[in-house]
């Protein structure tokens, strides 16, 4: 089947500076840190308002850019995110030591200063190292692991490449929500089942490589050796006050990338073929947004089904399909998000559009109980 994209757009207008917009996150955490108060909600308010505004008011962006752009056209769009960890880094701990030596703010402000860097840390440090650590360049994918430590989520690298791209939609995924399961239920299997997952992953990789899952080569070391490091920095700047706070705001940007990738797939599986085998995958197992500002603050993360059939893809090339080819959401990720947390409303919003998705592209499939609760058998070579 060929997946045919909208009208591209000539090479020569790939503009970077619009995806910029997320350095604006660096003053709103300035200013909540330095004045606290009401000041400290211009940063929910700036991704989970202003954007979804911005995009009503704008609308989608439904052209595509020339996927074929040389890399050495994008050096604006890389210098982005590869500049992000040192100013993340500067953020945490920063607010860190201010909070702890210098500022006089109370406890409700201290917490509600840390949930917005954990905002901060989760819309952008985290989408960020995502398009890093899918990068075959080795500094690129340091950075992503750097950034995810700071969260304290370093498996999530493993995770989503070992285990989420090869098996979305199956039951080897971790973060495929089932049809009918709430985000809060999801939530807590990938919190308990995540670092395992990424642990048989790993295991599987070294064992191919006839190596012992302890071998210093297994990257799990190495997540927790850079997450330990930053935790004692922590500790170091602010006693345990700080490793709390520092703990606290990587729980929220968690909390952000885990109700990402629940609406990302919610209730899209594939196709059981027996003998433990699965279709391949195809953007019709993603949820796609073209909205445009959305778009900018996630470096093109909702056009998701593309970024699945091409993971190396950088984020300026994703493309953007037709709705006979993709299921797309009706807003961009933040309202969507928002609405996941509800899972009443959510159920009632999704559910209806999941049985019309199974409509379109399996008509030929009359029995969706297995594909509800996962319960076919786990891939073949899935790594436990």
């Amino acid at each position: 089947m060929t997946f045919a994209p909208f009208n591209p757009t000539p090479q020569g207008r790939l503009k970077a500076w619009p995806y910029w917009v997320t350095i604006l996150f660096v003053p709103l955490v300035i200013l909540a840190v330095v004045y606290g108060g009401w000041t400290i909600l211009l940063i929910p308010a700036f991704g989970w308002v202003l954007m979804p505004l911005l995009d009503t008011i704008l609308g989608q962006d439904l052209r595509n850019p020339d996927p074929d752009t040389p890399v050495e056209c994008l050096f604006w769009f890389r210098l982005l995110t590869c500049i992000w960890f040192p100013i993340q880094f500067l953020l945490v701990f920063g607010t860190l030591y201010y909070l702890s030596h210098v500022g006089q703010h109370s406890v409700l402000e201290t917490f509600g200063i840390m949930f917005g860097i954990g905002v901060t840390t989760g819309t952008v440090g985290i989408v960020y190292a995502h398009e890093l650590f899918h990068k075959p360049n080795r500094i690129e994918r340091n950075l992503g692991d750097l950034l995810l430590a700071l969260v304290l989520y370093g498996h999530f690298r493993t995770e989503h490449l070992l285990v989420h791209h090869p098996y979305v939609g199956t039951p080897r995924d971790t973060v495929t929500a089932c049809y009918n399961e709430g985000f809060h239920r999801a939530f807590a299997r990938t919190l308990t089942k995540g670092f395992g997952s990424a642990w048989r992953a790993e295991k599987a990789m070294q064992a191919r490589r006839g190596r012992s899952p302890f071998h210093p080569s297994n990257p799990i070391w190495k997540y927790l050796g850079l997450q330990t490091g930053f935790l004692c920095l922590a500790f170091a700047v602010g006693g345990w006050i700080g490793v709390g706070l520092f703990a606290f705001q990587a729980f929220v940007a968690i909390w952000q990338l885990e109700l990402t990738n629940y609406v990302e797939h919610y209730g899209l599986t594939r196709k059981y073929l027996g003998d433990g085998k699965y279709e391949p995958v195809k953007p019709h197992h993603s949820w796609d947004s073209a909205h445009r500002v959305s778009g900018l603050l996630l470096i093109n993360l909702q056009r998701h089904a593309d970024h699945h059939v091409h993971p190396l893809r950088r984020f300026p090339l994703l493309q953007i399909y037709d709705e006979t080819q993709v299921p797309m959401l009706p807003t961009g990720y933040p309202p969507m998000t928002a609405i996941a947390m509800v899972p009443p409303v959510w159920r009632r919003l999704f559910n209806p559009r999941v049985r019309a998705w199974r409509k379109q592209f399996y008509p030929e499939i009359t029995d969706w109980t297995p594909y509800k609760t996962m319960s076919h058998p786990t891939p073949k070579g899935a790594g436990g």
